[in-house]
C-alpha cells in the first residue's frame, strides 16, 4: 500500500454573509487550474426549519511523478445557512448567512501505484531509497505541497473577504 504523509492542516471559519454556490465554484475551478483531480467523497445536506447544515467532502490529487503525488482534503461545513437578500451597488441580490468553515489537509503520497509492495524486500529498498537517494527531493515535494496548499487557503479566505465586503449592506 502506498504510503501517506500528513504535512499540513489548517482551517478558515467565518460567521457571515458569503454566496455558497460562487465560493464552491472558486475553490473546485482553482483546484482544477491548478492540474486536480477532484473528487466529491461527501455532499449531505440538512434542512431544520427554513435554515440548512451543508458539508461537502473533497479529494483532490495532482501526480507530480511516477512515484509522487499530492493530495487536497478539502472538509466545507456550513452551519444554519439561511437565504438573505443583500444591496450590492444598488441591485437587491440573493446571498446565504451562516457559520461557514472550511478545513484543508495536503498529502504526499508516495508510490501511488503500489511498485514496492509486492516483497517485502522491495518494500525495505523503498525505505533505503527513500531517507538516503531522493531524501533532498522528498523534502522538496513536501515543501511546495505545503506552499500550495497556504496559497489555496489564502486565495479562499480572499474570496470570502471580498464576499463579506462586497455585500455589507443587507437589508
Amino acid at each position: 500500500m502506498s504510503e501517506r504523509d500528513r504535512l499540513y492542516k489548517g482551517k478558515v471559519k467565518q460567521r457571515g454573509i458569503f454566496s455558497y454556490s460562487d465560493f464552491y465554484n472558486f475553490s473546485y475551478d482553482w483546484l482544477r487550474q491548478e492540474d486536480y483531480d477532484v473528487t466529491e467523497r461527501n455532499y449531505t445536506e440538512k434542512v431544520i426549519g427554513d435554515a440548512k447544515d451543508i458539508q461537502v467532502v473533497w479529494e483532490a490529487e495532482r501526480k507530480i511523478s511516477d512515484y509522487f503525488k499530492y493530495m487536497i482534503k478539502v472538509r466545507m461545513n456550513i452551519w444554519g445557512m439561511k437565504k438573505i437578500k443583500v444591496k450590492k451597488e444598488g441591485k437587491e441580490i440573493s446571498m446565504d448567512t451562516g457559520l461557514f468553515e472550511i478545513n484543508f489537509e495536503v498529502w504526499l503520497i508516495k508510490d501511488y501505484e503500489d511498485r514496492w509492495e509486492n516483497h517485502p524486500f522491495w518494500k525495505f529498498l523503498r525505505g533505503l531509497y527513500e531517507r538516503y537517494i531522493i531524501r533532498a527531493r522528498v523534502d522538496l515535494y513536501e515543501d511546495k505541497a505545503i506552499e500550495e496548499l497556504i496559497e489555496f487557503m489564502g486565495e479562499c479566505k480572499a474570496f470570502l473577504a471580498i464576499e463579506v465586503k462586497a455585500t455589507s449592506g443587507h437589508v
